[in-house]
């Protein structure tokens, strides 16, 4: 396994494992408890929807570029904010690296010698 797709692995693993003990703790909803004190809670909260909806901007591109399915990811966006975007970079990196580098069109300089 790449470095690049073990380390994306790993982040989405353990965040996952941390939202879930998050969740398990403090409900569902917890969070709108602290985006509801104001200030700093408030201004992060809005600064994770901002981000998610560039997230989800780019992502749909992407994955339309690459032929991966959109619509779970940005359902899991909605439902668990960070860990579907963690959950498309993935896919999306596994996908990337299973590529057969010796498929036509894939190696520009490998073309003359294969099929």
């Amino acid at each position: 396994m790449k470095l690049r797709l073990f380390s994306i692995i790993t982040v989405f693993a353990a965040f996952s494992i941390y939202t879930a003990i998050i969740v398990l703790d403090h409900g569902y909803t917890g969070f709108l408890e602290l985006a509801m004190t104001g200030g700093w809670g408030a201004q992060v909260f809005i600064d994770l929807c901002i981000a998610l909806v560039l997230f989800t901007v780019w992502m749909v591109g992407d994955a339309h570029e690459r032929d991966i399915t959109v619509w779970p990811y940005v359902i899991a966006i909605l439902t668990t904010g960070s860990v579907g975007a963690l959950a498309y970079l993935v896919h999306r990196t596994a996908k990337e690296q299973s590529v057969n580098p010796f498929e036509k069109g894939t190696v520009p300089f490998l073309e003359g010698l294969i099929g």
